[in-house]
């Protein structure tokens, strides 16, 4: 577990559900994830993933965001179309992106790329408590929850 020293920024972000400013969740549980784009096989793996397991996290106390750079209304198809339950965050400016240190370097065939790596964000109060990095998007979201789990009975 790679502890790193990130904050939540004090910034509003548009999201499929309004504006949201991460350093002023009441949330006990913050769960923040970033993905490459909208409606590709991997993203909506991870993104139905982790609407369907939405209840649950519920009911441990934790939101879950969704980040990538596509536009709110690239967000609102994708979360209609997929019947996503969880709220995606607009980052076109990459000011998230940037501030979690997820734009990579990627070979997208054959050629070199600037892009989101996958990575996950779990914070407590406010604290990072755990980080994924490289992101296999399959069962990610039941990982993240069972880690969750494991997390709260520590």
């Amino acid at each position: 577990m790679s502890l790193e020293n990130i904050t939540l920024p004090n910034q509003s972000f548009a999201t499929t559900q309004g504006e949201v400013n991460l350093a002023e969740s009441t949330a006990e549980w913050l769960i923040i994830y970033f993905y490459p784009k909208d409606s590709t096989p991997g993203c909506t793996t991870q993104a139905v993933g982790f609407s369907c397991l939405k209840d649950q996290f519920d009911a441990l106390n934790a939101t879950i965001y969704g980040v990538s750079r596509d536009s709110v209304k690239a967000h609102q198809n994708f979360t209609e179309k997929q019947a996503l339950t969880i709220d995606l965050i607009s980052d076109k400016e990459e000011v998230l992106c940037q501030h979690f240190d997820v734009i990579k370097q990627k070979n997208m065939y054959g050629k070199l790329v600037m892009g989101i790596e996958r990575s996950t964000f779990i914070f407590h109060n406010g604290k990072l408590v755990k980080t994924y990095r490289k992101v296999k998007a399959a069962g990610h979201a039941e990982q993240v929850l069972e880690d969750l789990k494991a997390l709260q009975a520590a």
